[in-house]
């Protein structure tokens, strides 16, 4: 049964990756993606890693600006450009990778950066040493506090093990945060990646606390968020019975949706769903299910039917 607060137009934050859509910002389809991702009740649009200029990004920005959805970017390493490197010159090519993509980010009027930005994407060598999760926390604090001052919220997303050795749990997140220096890093925790690694995830979500910026909801196996072996309506409502306030993200990947090559890169090898803004239709459902089933919920519930009489 459809409760009240689910139909009704609850301002929730919440963003969708263009890729559970859409392959690419490139494609003539993107005006309609937009149309019909913000149909959905989004305010962002989560933009797979960009290679462009600070033009082309000034005129793409024009275009979500039209469709009245802000963008968000992913930053990302590479070798030879590596926060956590040993090399200096390696570790100032990272930093300055991370801050061409927050020239991007603003170039667009996008007020939040996601991604990898503490070391290379990928099947790690080997486990991260204390000292290069020191060198990485430094640097990625360092251009979150730039971030901060040009209107931008940095986050760095915590992955699973065949991703990274940098960081894998909240409890490990909130140590880099620590380590970091910085005031304005935050943490993006992803319940794909959670599902793999914590124990507890409404724990996990609890422990990042007030430094979590950004909570995606990932099913197990890539898919709608209605089906897989993530309770996620219940993380949602955990999140808001804690008090988080901050954004939600929906991603979802599916090999008949996304390029070949990063299918490949992502290991996306089965097409869950062919249907994306389905997908995203109902993880919005679900998302206003576990709002609805909140403490928080249950009050505006209170408070609309009161209205109503």
């Amino acid at each position: 049964m459809t409760t009240a607060a689910e139909t009704a137009d609850v301002d929730l934050d919440v963003a969708c990756h263009l890729n559970v859509v859409l392959a690419d910002v490139t494609s003539d389809l993107l005006p309609a993606a937009l149309d019909a991702i913000v149909g959905a009740g989004y305010r962002r649009v989560v933009l797979p890693p960009l290679a462009i200029g600070l033009d082309e990004a000034r005129d793409l920005g024009d275009v979500f600006t039209a469709h009245g959805v802000s963008p968000i970017t992913i930053a990302g390493q590479m070798p030879g450009a590596d926060v956590s490197s040993e090399d200096a010159s390696e570790r100032a090519a990272g930093a300055e990778m991370l801050r061409h993509t927050l020239d991007v980010t603003s170039a667009l009027r996008g007020d939040q950066m996601n991604g990898v930005p503490y070391g290379v994407f990928g099947h790690p060598a080997g486990a991260t040493t204390p000292a290069a999760f020191e060198r990485a926390a430094v640097e990625v604090g360092r251009v979150a506090d730039e971030a901060h001052e040009r209107g931008i919220m940095m986050t760095f997303e915590v992955l699973n093990r065949y991703e990274t050795s940098v960081v894998n749990t909240a409890a490990q997140a909130v140590a880099f945060v620590e380590a970091s220096g910085s005031e304005n890093l935050r943490i993006h925790l992803d319940t794909f990646h959670m599902a793999v690694e914590e124990g507890d995830l409404a724990a996990a979500i609890t422990t990042a606390g007030d430094r979590l910026g950004y909570l995606e909801l990932g099913q197990s196996g890539r898919g709608g968020l209605d089906g897989g072996a993530v309770d996620v309506e219940a993380l949602v409502r955990h999140a808001f019975d804690i008090g988080y306030s901050g954004r939600f993200g929906v991603e979802a990947f599916s090999r008949s949706v996304l390029a070949p090559e990063v299918s490949d890169m992502l290991a996306i090898w089965r097409s869950p769903y062919v249907d994306g803004v389905g997908v995203a239709n109902e993880a919005m459902r679900v998302i206003r299910r576990g709002f609805a089933s909140s403490v928080a919920g249950r009050r505006a519930q209170r408070l609309a039917r009161g209205a109503a009489n």
